[in-house]
């Protein structure tokens, strides 16, 4: 089966995911892979890489990290962006093991072949987002309406909701998927991972994309 999304450079940065093919709306594309680390750990292993303006890593719930600097698979390349045509959401596992949840990234309209795919980061550091901080974690997606920025607003000034736990104060960087949740089936009954163009809070070990 010819593979729908491929890797190569990418005009935002350094290497991108792009469609093989035309992607109808609503389509699984693949599964963002790495080590799955526990909080502490990627504590101890990052810091808080507020300063990196790049990562690799992918906030699954609030006990666990994936690790895409270790084991990940080429979803790591999927570039931050602020028109997205994805989108990243959570299966939870049908029998409540935090550990066996999985990220999976979705188009979320349709997407023509040779189209860049793009999903927004929904970075929230532990620090002041000050102009410096932003210019460090810099957008070039190019969208119209781009931010020039990954770094999404701070809530919990007025009233708002306070960032999200595992963005907390000196937590590493982490990419945080859609709060849209959906419950995985038994393991048992999972089909097997979605093919992708090789075999991803955010990227093996490979030199920093920012």
């Amino acid at each position: 089966m010819p593979a729908r999304i491929v890797t190569r450079r990418s005009a935002i940065h350094g290497n991108g995911m792009f469609a093989a093919a035309d992607i109808p709306a609503g389509t699984r594309l693949i599964q963002y892979k790495g080590k799955l680390l526990t909080q502490a750990e990627s504590d101890e292993l990052y810091g808080d890489g507020a300063d990196t303006g790049h990562t690799f890593l992918f906030s699954l719930n609030d006990d666990y990290v994936i690790d895409a600097n270790q084991q990940g698979n080429s979803a790591r390349w999927i570039n931050h962006g602020c028109a997205p045509n994805c989108e990243a959401v959570v299966d939870e596992d049908a029998g409540g093991d935090r550990r066996r949840d999985r990220v999976f990234i979705e188009s979320i309209r349709d997407i023509r072949k040779g189209e860049e795919l793009t999903y927004n980061y929904g970075i929230v550091l532990g620090v002041p987002h000050t102009r410096a901080m932003k210019r460090i974690w810099a957008c070039r997606c190019g969208a119209p309406k781009c931010t020039g920025t990954m770094l999404q607003p701070r809530r919990g000034r007025r009233g708002g909701a306070p960032p999200r736990s595992a963005l907390a104060a000196r937590r590493p960087a982490c990419a945080q998927p859609s709060l849209r949740r959906r419950l995985a089936a038994p393991r048992s009954a999972t089909s097997s991972p979605i093919p992708s163009a090789s075999c991803c809070s955010s990227r093996t070990v490979t030199p920093p994309r920012y």
